[in-house]
């Protein structure tokens, strides 16, 4: 029965704080880590995730990487038994949601943009974003001789190098690898930092001279040299409605919206190819999985548009899958997906919104199985209530435990946002527990399970004709319960208002 049982096994990691390596790439609080991995270990955690910045890597100076603080807080997680999932942060930390600290890209890349702003990220208006470069510098040989693609591979190769002993020993188990703002596969569409409010529609992000060289070339090959990127499709906080690109009837549905549309969802999905290709050469034959994020954008799911998520880059309509898509490229690089927004209900949303974050869970973790992927997920804001975990229950395992074997489908596994002592203190700690507990199917802690094996090489590259035949027909999602059949109880009754505010992910 037990072994039937260990099928239903979710495992349970928790995001390390943004901050446990410093500002200037120093470990300084282990003694405070050091006790709260053994809070987690004793609750019956499987493991921990973090972020490596690659702002403070090789923050110095081309290839001057200093892994240092890293190896020793992997040092604690490997004393500590924990599993470890390490983020390739290619992102500058702040200006997103929760981002309590700012590390920025290395100063060394910024100043290519101090002559060439053109590597950012920039909206219609011409304003930069230099939270991550823009995927249009992937392959143009402009850091100090390296393309983006080259300096992305090669802080894998020394991470690699550097962190063989973890890799040998089973500690490191996940390599996600970042893609875009916030370490998701996006494009920057929705930045806090110049002024973006929730449930504002976003604003498409291609203005930069590469990406524009890049879209006039498509638009000529197609025979519409005179099409142009959109100048009718918004600002940041509009609705749909305000704009000629999304109304009803809009652009978005002509012949030169769709060639747009498919333009910009495509090239995410070959840098995020691209990317995957590079990280699975690096990581060939070693114990881990890659993985990579998908941003959960449930605001605005409920209209035809799905302005948001359009702005965001995935092309997802009500009869055009627009996760599929993306997992069936990371079918040819063996790796996983990760998303969000695991917690939230539709009851919980303001109706301004029209937002249905359970229906979109519901939708890309049908898309992952249904191209055969591990799944992953994570909650988008801290939550210690119990309707908060029991939705993240009932995502794990959509038709509960399956007492005879594995259950029809279930999450390769669940990431806690984030490891913070108010979630280690009394009563939050305790119903955190529980729920670790109703996650492993009320089993013993277990390391054994899932394990991984040896990095297979990244099959054949894939026309993005085959990865797009993915988008239609849209299948229904497979059938959720609407609750999980192993709750946590709720010892508070009272959740507290202000996490229940609508907030983007």
């Amino acid at each position: 029965m037990a072994g039937n049982m260990l099928a239903n096994y979710v495992q349970v990691y928790v995001m390390l704080p943004l901050d446990v390596v410093s500002v200037d790439n120093k470990f300084e609080k282990g003694d405070e880590i050091r006790a709260q991995l053994k809070k987690l270990t004793e609750a019956g955690v499987d493991g921990v995730m973090i972020d490596v910045w690659w702002g403070l890597v090789e923050g110095k100076g081309p290839k001057a990487y200093d892994w240092s603080a890293y190896k020793q807080v992997f040092d604690l997680v490997h004393e500590a038994r924990l599993k470890l999932q390490a983020i390739m942060s290619f992102h500058q930390c702040g200006g997103n949601v929760g981002d309590v600290v700012n590390i920025p890209i290395p100063q060394w890349v910024r100043d290519v943009g101090a002559t060439d702003p053109d590597i950012f990220y920039t909206n219609r208006r011409g304003t930069r974003n230099i939270e991550y470069l823009t995927l249009g510098v992937d392959d143009q040989p402009l850091f100090h001789g390296r393309t983006a693609v080259q300096m992305y591979h090669d802080y894998m190769a020394s991470f690699r190098e550097n962190m063989k002993k973890f890799l040998d020993a089973g500690t490191i188990v996940d390599i996600e690898v970042g893609l875009g703002p916030a370490g998701e596969m996006r494009y920057p569409s929705y930045p806090q930092s110049q002024g973006w409010v929730f449930p504002g529609i976003g604003e498409f992000i291609c203005y930069d001279k590469y990406l524009e060289a890049d879209f006039k070339a498509a638009a000529a090959k197609a025979g519409h040299p005179e099409w142009e990127l959109p100048d009718d499709a918004g600002e940041y906080n509009d609705t749909p409605e305000k704009t000629q690109f999304f109304k009803e009837n809009g652009t978005y549905l002509t012949e030169k919206g769709k060639f747009f549309l498919s333009w910009y969802s495509n090239k995410l999905i070959k840098h995020g190819d691209k990317i995957l290709d590079e990280a699975n050469k690096v990581f060939l034959g070693c114990r881990v999985q890659l993985a990579i994020k998908i941003s959960g954008i449930h605001w605005w799911y409920r209209v035809p548009n799905h302005a948001a998520e359009l702005t965001a880059g995935y092309y997802n309509l009500d009869d055009r899958d627009g996760y599929r898509t993306i997992a069936r490229m990371l079918t040819r690089h063996h790796a996983s997906m990760n998303f969000t927004c695991a917690e939230m209900r539709d009851s919980e949303q303001s109706e301004e919104a029209k937002s249905a974050p359970e229906e979109l869970v519901q939708q890309v973790l049908s898309a992952g199985w249904r191209e055969g992927l591990h799944v992953a997920c994570e909650n988008a804001l801290s939550r210690y209530d119990a309707t908060a975990y029991n939705t993240i229950l009932r995502n794990a395992r959509p038709k509960g435990i399956n007492e005879n074997g594995p259950p029809e489908h279930k999450l390769f596994g669940f990431t806690y946002l984030r490891l913070s002592n108010e979630l280690l203190e009394g009563q939050n700690y305790a119903t955190f527990q529980t729920f670790v507990e109703k996650m492993h199917a009320n089993l013993a802690h277990n390391p054994s399970v899932d394990p991984v094996a040896p990095l297979e090489r990244s099959k054949p590259e894939m026309p993005i004709e085959l990865i797009l035949k993915a988008a239609q027909p849209k299948l229904e999602p497979f059938p959720f319960d609407k609750n999980t059949d192993l709750p946590v109880k709720d010892h508070t009754d009272v959740v507290d208002e202000a996490l229940l505010a609508p907030v983007a992910v």
